[in-house]
This record gives C-alpha cells, structure tokens and sequence, in this order.
C-alpha cells in the first residue's frame, strides 16, 4: 500500500490552508523559486512557521534542515492531496447574474473544474449560451449530472430556491454542492457543503477594518499587532 493511502486523516483547518500554501507555491515556482523554507512560507500565507510544518507533515513532507522544501515536489503532493491531479467536473443550477458570473470564471477551467453544465427554471434563460455552454432546463439536470460524471454542483439561486436545488442535485447524484445562496442547506450527512456568503467576508473585512483603525490586527497566531501590512493580509485569517 502506498504512504499516500496510509496518511492519517488530515484536519479540516489545515485542508483548508492547503488552496493557500498551492497557489504561493505556484506563484514562487512561476518566479524561479526552487525551494522555500517553512519561515518564508509562513509569511506569505499569514501564519507562524510551526503551523506550516505541521500541515505540511500530514503529506509526508518535513523539508531539509537549510534548503527548505522543494517547491516543485511540495506543488505536487497538495494538488495529489486535493483530488487536482485529474478534472471534476461541476454543474451550476441558476443562470442568474451569479451563475453567468461563476461560468465564465476563468479559474475554474484553469484549476481543474470545468463546467458541464448549467441549468436554470425561467424559459427566457434557457437556450442561451453562457461561457460557450448553453442553459439547459432544471428537468435535465440527472441527464448532465449522469453523462458528465459530474459529483460537484453549484448552487447560484435566489435563496428561496436554494433548497429545492441542492435536493435535485443530491437526487442527481452530486455528492458535493459549493452554495452560494444565503442560506443554510438541509442535507443528508454523506452530502459535503461549502457555503460562500460574500455579506459573511465582508462583515469580517469590516471587523479587521475596524481593528486596523485602533491600531491592532489578529494574527494567525491569535495575538495583537499593529495593523498588518497590505501584503499580509491575504493570510490573516488562516
């Protein structure tokens, strides 16, 4: 059996720190960058180097004493560990503006997550071709989902349609949803959710603000500081 099916389970925070550690490596290895220590790692993503090193030992990854860790090897095992190193997938159910917005979001193309599929209920929006897809009617949504393989889907409605949508997907097959409706979905345990609340990042913006104008911000360590510089604070709430 391979080390990468005998790794313990790894935390949902640190699952969570992995897309940001990905996309610096990424950034450092498009600039040159062979190797980064756990130190400037730590740094660019906004949290104390312990807590790098910690993460990235769940992957089987210590680094060497003075180099550091290869960038390019470090790039593969998070993609590995994340499931990027084949495609998902996903279908959008809502052909709003959010929806039109999501589908022709370039990065998810780019980071492994085509879109299959877009649905929507209101026949003024289906027949129009969004991002090159065309909307086709919620009805046929097992017919994308089957056809496509598809275990991700998106939810882009208004939130009285929210629930009606995340059960169409799960009876489709979708394992997965991504909700960006304002409201909190009622799903069976087996079912993952990630909910995107934009009005909940920005309330948490404004704390920060509010902090920065007293002259203190958190760091990822809990503590006060004076207010972060600009380029730190993508990483201040890892």
């Amino acid at each position: 059996m391979s080390p990468h099916r005998t790794r313990r389970r790894i935390p949902e925070a640190t699952v969570a720190r992995l897309p940001v550690y990905l996309q610096i490596l990424i950034e450092q290895s498009d600039g040159g960058v062979e190797s980064v220590s756990s130190e400037g790692l730590a740094e660019l993503a906004g949290v104390n180097a312990a807590k790098v090193r910690k993460d990235l030992s769940y992957l089987g990854s210590y680094g060497t004493r003075g180099v550091g860790y290869e960038v390019e090897y470090l790039v593969f095992q998070i993609r590995r560990e994340l499931g990027l190193d084949h495609e998902w997938p996903v279908v959008i159910v809502g052909a709003g503006n959010l929806g039109q917005a999501l589908a022709g979001y370039g990065g998810f193309n780019g980071r492994g997550f085509p879109v299959a599929g877009i649905v929507d209920i209101d026949p003024g929006k289906v027949g129009t071709v969004v991002a090159d897809t065309t909307v086709r009617p919620l009805d046929e949504l097992p017919d994308i989902v089957a056809r496509g393989g598809i275990r991700i889907g998106v939810v882009a409605t208004p939130a009285g349609a929210a629930q009606d949508a995340a059960d169409r997907l799960i009876a489709a097959g979708v394992t997965s949803i991504l909700n960006f409706a304002p409201m909190v979905l009622s799903v069976p345990s087996t079912i993952s959710v990630r909910k995107v609340d934009l009005a909940v990042e920005l309330q948490i913006l404004s704390y920060h603000e509010q902090r920065k104008s007293n002259g203190v911000a958190r760091t990822g360590d809990g503590g006060q500081v004076h207010a972060l510089p600009a380029d730190r604070q993508r990483g201040a709430n890892a």
